[in-house]
């Protein structure tokens, strides 16, 4: 048992002491992370994960729906995502969730300079002062280094730290997809449902809260697409 808590430890806030060393940084504990994804800018969505003492916070994750930008453009989608989730935590209230209102200790982006630099601007913007570093990816598009203060550090892919940095980028990546497929299922759904003589606007929601995708409406016994 204290073997596997010494390696719990070493794996996650053993790792967020590397990442402080990196970055000359006092206190690293809220870490945030964006990702965006869409197919060939249609369904744009950004994700936001959330790792607290070097462990994923899911409570906290949230999802963004882009609003603002037409066409495949994720520089842009994530400046929208940027400012809604900062802008939140500025004029917070009441009704505002508690992973809004919280902010990072440090924001990771998922690129280099420029990423970094958008991020910087719309926190200047806000008037908000939050340390961001970029997860700089190599030809294999690994992580190779963490982009931080206009330099390029290298990092230790052989540490805990680079580990973490990894599993954050990867879930950052990981929650962006699954959203997009949902609801790229969802209006999948939708739009064949549309097509089909005597489908009101009532049944066709009553059938997307039951069934998952379009393929279990197909597969589904008459019985059980007349219960909903």
């Amino acid at each position: 048992d204290k073997d596997r808590i010494k390696r719990e430890e070493e794996r996650t806030t053993g790792a967020l002491k590397e990442i402080e060393g990196w970055l000359n940084l006092t206190h690293i504990n809220r870490i945030e992370a964006y990702d965006i994804s869409n197919t060939s800018g249609m369904e744009s969505v950004g994700s936001m994960v959330v790792f607290e003492g070097g462990k994923p916070k899911r409570n906290d994750y949230r999802k963004f729906r882009i609003k603002s930008v037409q066409g495949p453009n994720d520089y842009a989608s994530m400046y929208e995502v940027l400012t809604r989730r900062f802008e939140r935590a500025k004029t917070g209230s009441e009704s505002t969730s508690d992973s809004f209102v919280r902010l990072p200790d440090v924001i990771m982006m998922d690129g280099g300079r420029g990423q970094v630099n958008m991020a910087l601007e719309v926190l200047g913007k806000l008037e908000m002062s939050i340390p961001v570093c970029g997860m700089v990816k190599d030809d294999n598009h690994r992580t190779r280094g963490l982009y931080f203060h206009n330099v390029e550090l290298p990092i230790d892919r052989n540490s805990e730290a680079f580990k973490l940095i990894t599993r954050v980028q990867d879930e950052a990546h990981r929650f962006a997809i699954e959203y997009h497929r949902s609801l790229r299922s969802k209006d999948q759904v939708k739009s064949v449902l549309d097509e089909i003589p005597g489908v009101g606007p009532a049944r066709r929601k009553a059938l997307m809260k039951s069934f998952p995708s379009i393929y279990e409406i197909r597969d589904a016994t008459a019985e059980q697409i007349a219960m909903q």
